[in-house]
């Protein structure tokens, strides 16, 4: 699946590294990092949260029914 990772070679690697940096410019690169960064982060937590609201909801309503 990923076997074209193989095929690239460390000198290809510092030139695609180049034009990145020259596209984005050096004071742009560590803020698509950071926006990446926060994106990955919400998506983890906005996956564990449906997942936890979910049992809490679920733990919620079987609760209600009972008498203490």
């Amino acid at each position: 699946m990923l076997l074209f990772l193989e095929a690239i070679k460390p000198g290809e690697i510092i030139l695609i590294l180049a034009v990145v940096l020259l596209l984005f410019g050096g004071k742009k690169i560590p803020e698509l990092m950071k926006g990446l960064g926060q994106g990955i982060k919400e998506f983890k937590d906005a996956s564990k949260g449906t997942s936890d609201k979910d049992n809490a909801g679920k733990d919620a309503d079987e609760t209600k029914g009972q008498i203490k």
